[in-house]
């Protein structure tokens, strides 16, 4: 699934595909928040890992689980 994060004072998003369920990233992100961690990471489908600074959290967009179509819907 694809997941965006929003930091602040930055124009650009931090985008990546993640094989965990769009439930584990909530939990992690929320947790992260709430205990005041300093920093939250991810890892992509390609073995990339991303480090994010809570305090610069400005959003966080979970996709969805399903697969995208591809080609014409009748």
């Amino acid at each position: 699934m694809e997941i965006r994060i929003g930091l602040a004072d930055t124009a650009r998003e931090l985008t990546f595909e993640s094989d965990e369920s769009a439930d584990a990233v909530k939990k992690t992100v929320t947790s992260a928040l709430e205990e005041g961690a300093g920093f939250v990471s991810f890892a992509d489908t390609r073995g990339s890992s991303y480090i994010v600074p809570t305090a610069r959290i400005a959003f966080v967009e979970v996709g969805t689980e399903e697969s995208r179509r591809v080609g014409f819907v009748a």
